[in-house]
């Protein structure tokens, strides 16, 4: 936020000055009418600090077009905002409906690629971002509160009869005034028996956040994932975390990625995202390490698919085959709740 914003909200006068906080800030929920998107309800987040966000209540809840002040600062893929594809539960599917934006949730109960072992079939990263939610609460700013607040909280019931039952309650919410929000899950077993449970948050940062030099922000230990090109790409020879120009081996199927273990705080907070010094313009994202303990940049710098992922998970895309190998895959149990927080602050100077 410029400091010109700030001051503006600073002054109690402005309070004064409007009838309706919609001149301001707050949440419009409405449907697309048009193009492959056609039916599929969003809401609107602006919170009036130059702050933008398009919510998709159909998508879990998930966030895509993202903006501040005349930057955009998500990746939009090709189809944009879509309706879930509620058969994307097997192989490679999930790709079909996969809209980028600033946020896809991946699980519940399986983060990674597609598999098929004894314990069922399972598609790359999970069904959730393809059921939609029930909101269940839109709360507008109150201009007569101290620090005006708006959210819009929704659940989403990822089920199957004589199956796990896994519910996610999602609240997104922010400051009048302010360019920053927060986002407050909690997944909890609705089931009568122990269920599996992976969590992936697929942030995807777009041009112009990101272009050639702008920083890539985390610190931690790392190791590239286990293909030849992840190994090529991330290597001593160049800085892993300054963005690169448009890559040729990046067209197609061209990526890679590297498994992050995030370093925290002394509040066991860890922060990432990414800074275009050009622009002066910087998200930062802040979650808890025992929470979401493991990080994942994707990089596809490809022609007209350029793109940063920066994912925090309970696990990194492994899938739950190799999870449960490693006996790290965790197991809710019956009303057992998991709880998980991001907050998102955006600086531009």
């Amino acid at each position: 936020m410029s400091l010109q914003q700030e001051n503006i909200y600073k002054d109690p006068i402005w309070k004064s000055r409007i009838s309706h906080p919609a001149q301001v800030g707050g949440i419009e929920t409405s449907v697309i009418d048009n193009g492959p998107g056609k039916g599929t309800r969003i809401a609107w987040i602006n919170t009036g600090g130059g702050l933008r966000l398009k919510i998709v209540p159909d998508r879990a809840m998930d966030i895509t077009d993202a903006f501040m002040n005349a930057y955009a600062l998500a990746w939009i893929s090709h189809q944009g905002t879509v309706p879930p594809l509620r058969s994307a539960n097997y192989g490679i599917e999930w790709l079909r409906a996969f809209g980028g934006g600033l946020m896809t949730t991946c699980g519940l109960d399986h983060v990674g690629g597609p598999e098929d072992d004894e314990y069922g079939r399972r598609g790359l990263h999970g069904e959730v971002s393809n059921i939609s939610a029930e909101i269940i609460a839109v709360n507008q700013p109150d201009l007569d509160d101290k620090e005006p607040v708006m959210s819009i909280t929704g659940r989403i019931l990822q089920s199957t009869v004589f199956g796990p039952h896994l519910e996610l309650t999602r609240t997104i919410s922010a400051r009048l005034g302010h360019a920053e929000f927060e986002l407050h899950d909690r997944v909890r077993n609705v089931g009568n028996q122990p269920t599996p449970h992976m969590l992936l948050y697929h942030l995807n940062f777009g041009w112009p956040l990101v272009d050639e030099g702008s920083q890539i922000l985390w610190e931690g230990d790392w190791t590239a994932r286990n293909s030849d090109m992840d190994r090529n790409f991330f290597n001593s020879e160049r800085d892993i975390k300054v963005c690169s120009g448009i890559l040729d081996e990046h067209s197609g199927t061209g990526e890679a990625a590297l498994f992050i273990d995030p370093s925290p705080d002394r509040d066991g907070l860890y922060h990432f995202g990414i800074s275009n010094p050009k622009l002066g313009l910087t998200v930062t994202v802040s979650t808890r390490k025992d929470q979401l303990p493991a990080l994942t940049n994707w990089q596809h710098m490809g022609l007209r698919e350029y793109v940063v992922g920066l994912e925090p998970g309970t696990h990194h895309p492994i899938g739950q085959s190799v999870a449960r190998s490693q006996g790290k895959l965790i197991m809710i149990q019956p009303s057992e709740s998991h709880h998980y927080q991001m907050k998102f602050t955006v600086d531009q100077k």
